[in-house]
């Protein structure tokens, strides 16, 4: 362990030695009536007696916060349950009272038999009558889109320009120059590390080109310069031809600058910078106007989560993500990789079967591409996610997937995709948070909710980031990073205030108050298109 994690004990005080049995819902929490095991909320120690339902159980050794407790008995090799759904499989036999983590559960050789029964529990959505819905104060764009912030962006088609980007940028930090122009958030610059050394041709370079085109042609981003070195294999007019960027968007025309054709680097930048003055005053002409809650185009996304994310932070998004389903409006939840052992609740969920299956596609695929490599998806979770009380891939995933809430999936689009689907979408992509957001942002997702359990500085320009806090601790510790505390939770607060709190926060952030990421100024760092091909 790092001298800088926090233990898992320091999550919270340690719990005074109790002489008397003690109610098991004042110092853990099960999640459902056929779990095998609860959660502590507090340090169990040795000897405690919980009083349960199914009769008294000791504790045999330190439980630390976050981290399972056994409540029966559970033979080697047999399934272990937490949301009612198997999270593993016992590696050892388990006696009541032990601590459940790694050296007793895994994924193993147990074979998980999931059901997914495609639409079967499809219910079509209560929608809030349009003359009821809500509104946030948004820029509406030519092409009907809205955005929540309003940028001009510069974008590099390959790393050779990418210190390009930033140099421009740097110019209009000046606030005595960006004064003029009091209805644009700021000049952001997009840097890359690829851009070549890619197949030509490829759909590798596709999705690169869809990822970097999605990003530019975004409701966000009033206007646009494309800096280019000139020889890379992402050559932007491909791009631009295969993407149609500019054609049927926000009515700004691609302008593409090369550094072999524009007389080197530093004439380059000045070039830029001049282009960017000539469409500032374009971008200021954007006002924001009231419009319905039904154009927030919501990514759903968590990362350095613990145990209590399922409990908390995750459940009361997702009940914030049906409110905003049933304002008409569309949430995105990705990291199929985080979906792995619960896409059964997904599916099941699916507007048609053709929609289920492919999400259990994307799930195949993912099964064949990490073999490849010699990797399995249960290397997820991190280091950080078990110190948190996180053992298994599918304990993981059953908490993630509480994000989506509980409205049909009506879409399931390929990594950085236009999402056209209103309702809940699925985007296929991997786990790593920021490569994650990139797609979704670059799909249309108009703002972030990101949930953490162990923190998270986490921002993304151009889409505001909202961060939530799944415990009271994590809250105090990191505060200037967290807009919402969602441990009053464990506190005894109704998780569907904490639903409705994070649905406020979202209309306040998509009218223009600043989340405590951009405040803080982070967001700049975090686009990471997902490179998959070979490098050549």
């Amino acid at each position: 362990m790092s001298a800088t994690a926090p233990r898992p004990d320091a999550m919270m005080p340690f719990a005074k030695a109790s002489k008397e049995p003690v109610e098991l819902a004042d110092v853990a929490v099960l999640l459902h009536p056929n779990d095998h095991v609860a959660i502590a909320k507090q340090p169990l120690l040795p000897r405690t007696v919980l009083r349960t339902a199914g009769g008294e159980v000791r504790v045999e050794g330190m439980i630390p916060p976050g981290h399972k407790v056994a409540l029966r008995a559970i033979p080697e090799g047999e399934p272990i349950r937490r949301y009612g759904q198997i999270i593993g499989f016992a590696t050892q036999d388990v006696r009541p009272g032990v601590h459940v983590h790694s050296h007793n559960l895994a994924v193993g050789e147990g074979t998980l038999e999931l059901d997914y029964a495609h639409a079967s529990e499809y219910v079509p959505v209560e929608y809030v009558p349009e003359s009821e819905r809500r509104t946030f104060q948004g820029f509406r764009r030519k092409d009907g889109r809205v955005g929540t912030r309003n940028y001009v962006a510069v974008l590099a088609s390959v790393n050779c320009s990418s210190s390009a980007t930033r140099r421009v940028v740097e110019h209009f930090r000046n606030p005595e120059i960006m004064a003029a122009y009091p209805n644009v958030d700021g000049v952001i610059a997009f840097p890359t590390k690829g851009g070549c050394g890619a197949h030509y041709g490829s759909s590798d370079l596709g999705q690169l080109q869809r990822t970097m085109a999605g990003i530019v042609d975004h409701p966000n981003v009033a206007a646009y310069v494309i800096l280019s070195l000139g020889c890379e294999v992402n050559q932007p007019t491909d791009m631009i031809e295969a993407t149609s960027l500019g054609a049927n968007g926000n009515g700004h025309r691609p302008l593409v600058l090369t550094i072999q054709q524009d007389g080197g680097f530093a004439k380059t930048v000045e070039a830029s910078i001049a282009a960017v003055e000539r469409l500032l005053p374009e971008a200021n002409n954007a006002v924001r106007e009231p419009i319905p809650a039904s154009e927030l185009v919501v990514a759903l996304q968590c990362g350095g989560s613990d145990a209590w994310s399922g409990v908390t932070a995750n459940p009361g998004l997702g009940l914030a993500a049906d409110e905003i389903v049933r304002q008409g409006g569309t949430v995105v939840l990705g990291e199929t990789t985080e979906v792995y052992g619960g896409e059964h609740l997904l599916t099941r969920r699916a507007v048609s079967r053709e929609v289920g299956e492919k999400l259990v596609e994307c799930i195949h695929w993912w099964e064949r591409y990490t073999a490849t490599f010699g990797a399995s998806i249960d290397n997820n979770p991190a280091p950080g996610n078990k110190l948190g009380g996180l053992t298994t891939i599918y304990e993981k995933s059953l908490g993630a997937i509480a994000k989506a809430g509980n409205t049909p999936l009506t879409q399931v689009v390929g990594y950085a995709e236009r999402i056209t689907e209103r309702g809940f979408v699925h985007m296929d992509s991997p786990g790593y948070d920021p490569v994650a957001v990139t797609g979704q942002v670059a799909g249309g997702c108009n703002i972030v909710v990101f949930t953490t359990g162990r923190g998270s500085c986490f921002g993304f320009k151009p889409a505001p980031s909202i961060k939530i806090a799944t415990n009271a601790t994590l809250y105090a510790a990191q505060e200037p990073d967290m807009d919402v505390n969602a441990g009053k939770v464990l506190d005894g607060a109704p998780l569907e205030e904490l639903g409705r709190e994070i649905f406020e926060e979202i209309l306040a952030v998509a009218s223009g108050k600043q989340s405590k990421s951009e405040i803080a100024g982070v967001g700049e760092e975090e686009f990471n298109p997902w490179i998959i091909g070979a490098m050549l």
